[in-house]
């Protein structure tokens, strides 16, 4: 029988283990740190072996292959030395294609990849397509075929989780750009981000279909690094692509292979110019599937987005406060700055990642944001890149005191934007728990108001 070790027991980790088990492998599961009593308890029920706070090297690399855990870089040492010795090391993904005849839609990008891939599914779904929905969202896909396979599957992959695919071919894959982040994993060199990210379409032959953002230059760099033989789509708001979408500000335009769609922005429950990109990639992903206009329209109007992006929690004394929590990055506080026209107060900050804050300073300086709060340990790169064009400037470590400050500064008709640029760690537990905190603080200014 064939050996096989899984390293990390998360729930990429937990779902190869029971579908190896299923296939006939001898499963190892090794993690390196605490596995959750429920993982155990299924592990133990399902009769595989395991082990935690430690990795048997030894009994690690007596195996024919690895799954790895796509948080687990492949420069710790058990990892190295498992290539080193011609032991195949893949990710969850990689291995659970073996065993799924669904046709696959791959969407990956720095920005906007969890939205779009939550719309395609969202679209296929409500047409009545047989689609699953898996990756680095939801429960493992490893996990779902142990219960049933699927027609379709979109999947969402991180550049993480495409370094560990080796003969996976999405029919469809889609990319919804590319900026600087995670650069640590790929020691500091943009370059190697980018090549992660356009192997997403390495594997894909001429009958399948590639979607690209024709607005980013980094994607542009990938395809001449690493032209692709998939057919070419575009999406775009600024040039209308002759086989793609293209959103003129009132209508989102489709053409592709013969088929064309109008759908009216105003039937989108999403807003902003970076949301219409992302209705516009999964647009194009569901038409390729086969969907027609009116089942586009139905699918649009019917969307709800996951929580912490762009989400409007109340509207109080006429002042829209909006969470957009999942913003850890520069490009997508741009695209959520831009989103709006009316004045706000931006609350922004944590562990800055390297970012250049200077692609901000245009929808800054035409005064759009009136206060600045900052929100992390260490606020000084913020505080010098904008204190020249924000007149009034506020630090706090306290979400609820930003949120306080927010409401004192907001009059009828404008926005406070969480929106942080910047990861969450110095703070919280992660965006989630940051979004949530910012959630409750607002939901408590309500609740001031009316007791």
């Amino acid at each position: 029988m064939k050996r096989l070790v899984v390293l990390g027991a998360g729930e990429s980790g937990l779902g190869a283990a029971l579908l190896a088990k299923r296939e006939g492998y001898v499963v190892f599961v090794s993690d390196g740190g605490t596995i959750a009593p429920a993982r155990k308890a299924q592990l133990q029920a399902a009769a595989i072996e395991f082990e935690e706070g430690k990795h048997d090297e030894e009994r690690i690399l007596a195996t024919d292959l690895i799954i790895k855990s796509p948080g687990i870089p492949t420069t710790v040492p058990v990892v190295q030395q498992a290539m080193q010795q011609g032991i195949a090391v893949v990710d969850e993904l990689e291995f659970a294609s073996r065993y799924s005849k669904g046709k696959v839609i791959a969407i990956t990008g720095t920005n906007g990849k969890t939205t779009t891939t939550l719309l395609t599914y969202h679209l296929l779904k409500e047409a009545g397509w047989d689609v699953g929905l898996a990756g680095n969202v939801g429960k493992s896909w490893a996990a779902q075929l142990l219960e049933g396979d699927h027609a379709w599957w979109v999947l969402e992959i991180s550049s993480f989780q495409i370094d560990g695919l080796v003969s996976m071919a999405p029919h469809i894959a889609l990319l919804t750009n590319i900026t600087p982040d995670h650069l640590d994993r790929y020691n500091y060199q943009m370059d190697r981000y980018i090549d992660s990210k356009m192997a997403v379409f390495k594997n894909m032959a001429a009958g399948d279909f590639a979607i690209l953002n024709l607005e980013d230059p980094f994607s542009k760099t990938g395809l001449d690094r690493a032209p692709i033989q998939a057919a070419h789509f575009g999406i775009s708001l600024l040039e209308k692509p002759k086989q793609g979408g293209f959103c003129n500000g009132e209508s989102l335009l489709f053409q592709v292979k013969g088929t064309q769609a109008i759908i009216p922005v105003s039937a989108l429950t999403i807003q902003g110019k970076h949301n219409f990109l992302n209705a516009l990639g999964a647009g194009v992903a569901a038409l390729l599937a086969g969907l027609n206009e009116a089942q586009l329209l139905s699918g649009y109007q019917t969307f709800k987005n996951a929580a912490h992006r762009m989400e409007l929690v109340r509207v109080l004394d006429g002042v829209r406060y909006v969470n957009d929590s999942k913003g850890t990055n520069v490009e997508a506080t741009y695209y959520a700055l831009g989103s709006y026209k009316e004045p706000m107060i931006w609350i922004a900050g944590g562990v800055d990642k390297g970012n250049d804050y200077s692609v901000l300073t245009p929808l800054v300086v035409e005064g759009q944001v009136k206060a600045l709060i900052c929100l992390g340990k260490d606020n000084v790169k913020l505080k010098t890149a904008f204190a020249p064009h924000i007149a009034q400037i506020r630090e706090t470590q306290d979400l609820q005191q930003a949120v306080s400050w927010a409401q004192e500064l907001a009059e009828d008709k404008e926005v406070v934007l969480l929106s942080p640029a910047c990861a969450s760690f110095d703070l919280f537990k992660n965006y989630e728990d940051r979004g949530d905190q910012f959630k409750a603080a607002v939901v408590a200014l309500l609740q001031k108001q009316s007791a």
